[in-house]
């Protein structure tokens, strides 16, 4: 079986399939997209993330192909339409980066209610401004607390539920 690896996924990934007896995996990070046309001719599976697009005239210069994996959530860099037509089997990976989504989620949320950018700037300026640079806690700003606490201003911050992520919160 004969594999295109598109665009940069794990090493371990990538090792993973070199490992697999029958299997012959060919890196080409970056392809133009006439390089890719030129590559899926004898291929039997691609995988991409989200750099190389998989479009019907790919799929059409492949007749050997039979899967299209992406690494990563949706799978909006493949025309799944034409993928369904010749029978190619398309499958993502939607929990992928479910821990790395909620602590970037958690992180923003911290620089919501503390000015950490800015006090990080202060500092390298040699300044601080302690007053200026107070924030308000999180503690009880879930919206399913039954009586969040008001912050000082008004307003409250609140976890998202959506999708894989929420949970990780």
């Amino acid at each position: 079986m004969k594999i295109l690896v598109a665009d940069r996924i794990s090493p371990t990934g990538v090792a993973y399939l070199k490992q697999q007896p029958g299997f012959e995996v060919i890196e080409a990070y970056g392809s133009k997209p006439e390089q890719v046309l030129e590559l899926v001719k004898d291929v039997d599976a691609i995988a991409v993330r989200s750099e190389t697009q998989i479009t019907r005239e790919v799929i059409a210069a492949a007749p050997k192909l039979k899967a299209v994996g992406r690494a990563g959530v949706g799978v909006d860099n493949i025309d799944v339409e034409a993928a369904t037509e010749r029978g190619v089997i398309v499958m993502n990976t939607p929990t992928g980066n479910t821990i790395a989504t909620a602590e970037l989620t958690f992180t923003h949320m911290l620089c919501g209610t503390r000015p950490i950018a800015q006090a990080s700037a202060s500092m390298k300026a040699g300044q601080w401004d302690k007053k200026s640079y107070a924030g308000s806690e999180l503690s009880q700003k879930n919206p399913r607390h039954p009586r969040p606490r008001p912050h000082r201003c008004g307003s409250r911050q609140a976890c998202p539920g959506f999708w894989h992520e929420g949970p990780g919160l």
